[in-house]
């Protein structure tokens, strides 16, 4: 928790509440269903939570903007985000039904009014959204291709509608068909920690 507040500082006390509260919920959820492995859980602030919020740190989304959460799994990057951006609307989306109740509840506990989810695969959602988040799902060609009907053609961010993957490792050959419309940034860059030494953000815009 210490970390969110370093690379945060300016979190209301609800936001640090909020953060304070994800390690003993995730900690119940996981006992029951396993959506962070077992070994990894106890990693949860750094691994899962400042992890998401490298998004964080790339863009502050303007208020109203609308995110879509591609595999979030139990809540990540979704989840963090959406304790960031209070005034930002977040759609959870998954395809494994007992990770979206873990989010759903998750969500709920924590009293985030701004977050709704859905049990389903992304082919099948049909809303409209000004940004895809995602925690390395699939292939960025892959990905690019199944959410680009989901994008928004109007502009109210700094940096136009797309997709933002959370990835990690050597991704040169990944984003060669999107070289002029991606652009990648090195989380060591935000954060100290030798676990985001590798790690990048990726962010690929969406023309419409």
């Amino acid at each position: 928790m210490d970390l969110i507040i370093t690379y945060f500082p300016g979190l209301s006390d609800t936001q640090k509440a909020q953060f304070e509260a994800l390690y003993d919920l995730y900690i119940d959820w996981n006992s029951k269903i396993n959506v962070i492995s077992r070994k990894d859980i106890t990693n949860l602030y750094e691994h899962h939570v400042l992890h998401s919020l490298g998004i964080a740190k790339f863009i502050r989304f303007v208020p109203e903007t609308e995110v879509m959460d591609v595999g979030t799994g139990g809540g990540f990057p979704g989840i963090p985000l959406a304790i960031i951006f209070p005034e930002v609307r977040f759609h959870l989306v998954d395809s494994i039904g007992k990770k979206v109740k873990v989010a759903t509840e998750v969500a709920k506990s924590i009293g985030l009014q701004n977050v709704t989810t859905r049990h389903c695969r992304v082919e099948e959602e049909k809303k409209m959204f000004d940004f895809v988040v995602s925690r390395a799902v699939m292939p960025l060609s892959d990905l690019v291709k199944i959410v680009r009907k989901n994008i928004k053609k109007e502009q109210q961010n700094v940096y136009p509608n797309g997709l933002i993957c959370l990835k990690g490792g050597e991704l040169e050959y990944e984003i060669l068909p999107f070289r002029r419309l991606a652009q990648i940034e090195d989380m060591k860059n935000y954060f100290k920690e030798e676990y985001f030494a590798t790690k990048k953000v990726v962010y690929v815009v969406i023309p419409k």
